[in-house]
């Protein structure tokens, strides 16, 4: 696999990070090289992250993005989107949440924006908005097949107390149809 870049983008307390860690932790497990480097501001919730995930099966020298590098963006926050939405090469893939995110006619025009309300289907699929972050760590995953799914979910489920692991399950699945059907 060529190196693959990933950007997830929120605010505080959405969980970007812990689907960012999530994914590294997967690749390394898989016997390649995952890193995640974050940024977000002093304001633990509520404010703009950002966590960038770099996976190779070479090592990785150099941890950090270049704008026009990243191959891959899943935002679900207006200001975050913003902030971060150049980082995303012309033509790359941005998922958002249509009820969070409202991209310009530009930004259609740029980039292959798709439209999953991954908050809603935490919430009301699921039945646990806390999963949001899984919804959208199968979504990426989908999108770029970026690592075994056996292997992914078995890093989230080590990563989430055992109580909810049939809730995670359920969000990766719904996360990963949600996924499919918007790229058919």
């Amino acid at each position: 696999m060529a190196r693959t870049l990933m950007r997830f983008t929120g605010v505080g307390g959405q969980g970007v990070l812990l689907a960012g860690e999530i994914f590294a932790a997967a690749k390394i497990k898989s016997g390649g090289h995952g890193l995640k480097t974050a940024t977000y501001t002093s304001q633990v919730r509520g404010g703009p992250t950002v966590v960038d995930i770099t996976l190779d099966d070479e090592e990785i020298y150099y941890p950090y993005a270049n704008d026009g590098e990243i191959d891959f963006m899943l935002s679900v926050a207006q200001t975050s989107y913003n902030l971060f939405k150049n980082g995303v090469s012309k033509g790359g893939t941005i998922v958002i949440d249509p009820n969070l995110v409202t991209p310009t006619e530009e930004d259609r025009k740029n980039w292959n924006i798709y439209e999953i309300p991954i908050i809603t289907i935490a919430k009301e699929e699921v039945g646990n908005v806390i999963t949001q972050s899984v919804v959208a760590l199968a979504i990426a995953n989908t999108f770029m097949s970026a690592i075994e799914k056996d292997h992914l979910i078995e890093v989230m489920l080590s990563k989430v107390p055992e109580k909810v692991h049939a809730a995670n399950k359920k969000a990766y699945e719904l996360g990963e149809k949600y996924a499919n059907e918007a790229k058919a």
